[in-house]
């Protein structure tokens, strides 16, 4: 055993990989399966999920930044954004001073349905997290900070540091 209580670098093979990739793709399968069923009900699908979610947690976020984190075309964009906005859950200002700028926030409705959408996550993920114990959080932050690029990463420093988790760079 090496000073992290591992086997050596075993858990680098093929195979452990594979399994890693596996756990992603069911993980995020189960972790998706509430929202996606509730946004059924109301014929929108995981890419709105992620429009709200994103609104949400930046009020006031501009459509280019948007696509920069969403990293999709204005035209997928729009394609989602408009039965939002359309349905009472996103609304759109220019802005103060840039009138160019188109500024997204959530209305009321829209805060209920992310509210929904995430309350069906949260336990889930409240269990995974008492159930692992506190390292096995702190490892699976930093495998995922891991898995994220630069400008991703760059966009959660400060909210990962605040959470007590090793910034890019910083990963002990």
């Amino acid at each position: 055993m090496d000073g992290r209580g591992t086997a050596g670098l075993l858990y680098l093979r093929e195979e452990e990989i594979r399994l890693a990739m596996e756990l992603l793709f069911y993980g995020y399968r189960d972790f998706t399966a509430g929202p996606d069923a509730i946004l059924a009900e109301l014929d929108m699908g995981r890419a709105h999920h992620r429009v709200l979610y994103f609104v949400g947690r930046h009020p006031g976020i501009t459509v280019s930044e948007l696509l920069g984190i969403l990293r999709i075309t204005k035209q997928s964009l729009g394609r989602v954004l408009q039965p939002l906005i359309a349905g009472g859950y996103v609304v759109q200002s220019r802005g103060r001073s840039d009138r160019r700028q188109r500024l997204l926030s959530l209305t009321p409705a829209g805060e209920a349905l992310e509210r929904r959408l995430f309350e069906s996550q949260r336990a889930l993920l409240a269990r995974a997290f008492r159930d692992a114990g506190g390292p096995a959080v702190e490892g699976f932050r930093k495998v995922m900070l891991g898995l994220l690029g630069p400008e991703a990463r760059a966009r959660l420093g400060l909210r990962v540091a605040a959470a007590g988790a090793p910034v890019a760079g910083k990963v002990a």
